[in-house]
């Protein structure tokens, strides 16, 4: 996208609290924070990684131009100390994410950021909408193309989004989700996902009959030519008018591409526009539909056996319609003092908000004999997992459930993006984040990836981690 000065893109205690910090003498203080969700949407099994890509475009371009200077100047609550800091501001911090397109899981810590607090607490606004919006589409799109089962997805909603980069940046999600394209061209411009589409109904309604309409189109694209066959009649008009301009097309040697479905009784319909096209000779004519789709009604009509090679979704999967918030936060975990990082944690009468302390690592255990995910580890910075030796994984949740691991590989996901303030990671592009995400979710067994009752997926901290936040519990509790 073209670039876009974002820095004060940032809520606006972020400033004060960093005017706060520089006044108080801590501002350059070496602190750590986590970027992680609490719970899956739609009570899924897991969520997809993403918008790290677009993070890592806004720290790389952190500036404070002197509109933005003279407009904080003009809030009269910032001490010119602090205007100076912002002037002459350079980015320093390490961040340390999950690659884009990883199956996580919640309370993992996605993305740490260590660093001078004034930094690692500006950050903190952007990171959060960049990888909210992106893995709530793209946990999204990654049910949706789940329940197609292997058929197509296209991703039609830019019209229903919030907003135009909810358009282009939930078609770049949606994308590396699982879906083949989008209907967002300057997404595909920008980001490489296909733009795909054919018609709409004006197109038809704009000439004297519908004969006429799918002739002219037909006409224009002979050798990809889907036609909308719900402007008027599905059955009595749009098939029979579609087969007769195939018929054509077909004659002048060209194959005619298929029909799609905007409106009706999907299963009804498919089923006897399957038989109507089979019967004329064109069963290589494939069968699209759209209709306000979700996971769940795309489940239910292939269960019932519509006749369909692949769908259009729109407004439900750009918006994430059934559970529109992914909840990420960004909490401090450790804060220096006296040259030394001190573990902090937060409490809370809700459990599940209390944090857990410390810079950290994530670690997911491979089974050597399936290639299957079998349980994540959060550890203490540093820690070393022994590949030979068992780990015994419980559930934080239910104590008492536990599992023991043997025949594993460990593999930390972390990967290193800045280093001192300069990037050192090259994003993939969108074709090959989406390739990476299909096989990580292979690695994930199908009772994770059910939509009613998945299986929970173990996420433990490690003994050395748990007694550290154990010992603050018992300090602060």
């Amino acid at each position: 996208m073209n670039e876009r000065n974002l820095t004060l893109l940032t809520d606006f205690y972020e400033l004060t609290m960093g005017n706060g910090y520089l006044e108080n003498g801590i501002g350059d203080n070496i602190c750590c924070f986590d970027l992680y969700f609490r719970k899956v949407p739609d009570n899924g099994g897991f969520a997809v990684m993403c918008g790290l890509e677009q993070a890592i475009d806004y720290i790389k371009n952190l500036r404070f131009s002197e509109e933005d200077i003279e407009f904080l100047r003009e809030k009269k609550i910032f001490s010119e100390r602090f205007l100076e800091y912002l002037k002459n501001f350079k980015f320093t911090c390490d961040i340390w994410a999950v690659p884009e397109g990883t199956p996580v899981f919640p309370n993992e810590p996605l993305i740490i950021v260590k660093g001078p607090a004034i930094q690692a607490q500006l950050v903190e606004t952007m990171l959060l909408l960049c990888i909210n919006h992106q893995s709530l589409i793209a946990t999204k799109a990654a049910r949706i193309v789940k329940a197609a089962d292997g058929r197509p997805v296209m991703e039609f909603g830019s019209r229903r989004a919030q907003g135009f980069d909810g358009a282009v940046y939930g078609a770049r999600a949606a994308y590396i989700g699982g879906c083949c394209g989008t209907a967002c061209t300057i997404s595909d411009k920008e980001m490489g996902t296909p733009a795909l589409g054919t018609m709409a109904h004006s197109w038809v309604q704009m000439f004297d009959s519908e004969l006429e309409a799918f002739r002219a189109y037909a006409q224009c694209y002979p050798d990809s030519c889907t036609l909308l066959v719900d402007t008027y009649n599905v059955l009595r008009s749009g098939i029979p008018n579609a087969i007769t301009v195939f018929k054509e097309l077909k004659a002048a040697g060209h194959k005619p591409a298929g029909i799609r479905i905007d409106s009706g009784d999907i299963t009804y319909l498919t089923k006897k526009a399957r038989k109507m096209l089979d019967e004329a000779g064109f069963p290589e004519a494939k069968i699209c539909i759209s209709n306000s789709l979700d996971e769940y009604i795309i489940q239910d009509i292939l269960r019932q056996g519509a006749k369909i090679d692949s769908f259009g979704v729109g407004e439900r999967l750009i918006t994430s319609r059934s559970e529109p918030v992914f909840g990420g936060v960004y909490k401090l975990t450790a804060a220096e003092k006296d040259g030394e990082l001190i573990p902090k944690i937060k409490l809370s009468e809700n459990v599940t908000k209390i944090t857990t302390p410390d810079f950290k690592e994530l670690w997911r255990f491979y089974d050597n004999a399936t290639g299957k995910a079998m349980a994540d580890l959060i550890t203490c910075f540093g820690e070393e997992i022994d590949d030979s030796k068992p780990v015994t994984i419980f559930d934080p949740d239910h104590p008492y459930k536990k599992k023991t691991l043997t025949d594993f590989t460990a593999k930390k996901l972390h990967v290193k993006i800045f280093d001192k303030g300069n990037c050192v990671y090259t994003s993939p592009t969108a074709t090959e984040i989406r390739s990476f995400c299909a096989a990580q979710l292979d690695t994930l067994w199908d009772e994770v990836k059910r939509f009613e009752n998945p299986h929970e997926y173990y996420v433990d901290l490690s003994k050395k981690l748990w007694d550290k936040k154990n010992e603050l519990l018992n300090e602060m509790g």
